[in-house]
């Protein structure tokens, strides 16, 4: 494996575990400042539409979502269960790669019901700097199915 899939590999195992160990505090440190996280679904992408289900352009719009998720939001409980494919670098352009990374997420009820949340792919823009580890430039999470059956309280 050539190190840089070797690193996007990483960055996107580390990104899953925090969020799989709901460690919501270090999702925003994945990113750089400015950033872009949107989620989205396939449509959308097909169609051109810019409006997403999620969309921050800081990494202080992700610590407010934190926060929310944290302090304000009400839903049922429950924890994610990230798969996560092997990742494809579609190119890069100067200092920065471009790649792709199909994704599945299960989602376990706090009664225990497991249920496939949602699948698709991310869209990166990672800037390469030298920085160890990785960060995002941007996420796009584009989602394959184009409806949520509840609330997307937590990162995909």
């Amino acid at each position: 494996m050539d190190d840089l899939v070797a690193r996007l590999v990483e960055l996107n195992a580390a990104y899953a575990r925090a969020i799989d160990d709901e460690q919501f505090e270090r999702w925003p440190d994945f990113f750089d400042d400015p950033c872009l996280y949107k989620v989205t679904t396939a449509d959308n992408v097909a169609r051109g539409y810019e409006a997403g289900v999620i969309y921050a352009d800081s990494r202080g719009m992700l610590r407010d979502r934190v926060s929310a998720l944290r302090q304000a939001n009400i839903y049922e409980r429950q924890r994610y269960r990230h798969i996560i494919g092997l990742p494809a670098v579609l190119g890069r352009e100067g200092a920065e790669v471009r790649a792709e990374t199909p994704f599945l997420v299960v989602r376990i009820m706090r009664t225990g019901v497991m249920e496939l949340f949602a699948t698709g792919r991310y869209l990166d823009r990672v800037p390469l700097d030298g920085a160890s580890p990785l960060r995002l430039r941007e996420r796009l999470v584009v989602c394959d199915g184009g409806r949520f059956d509840t609330l997307v309280a937590l990162p995909l």
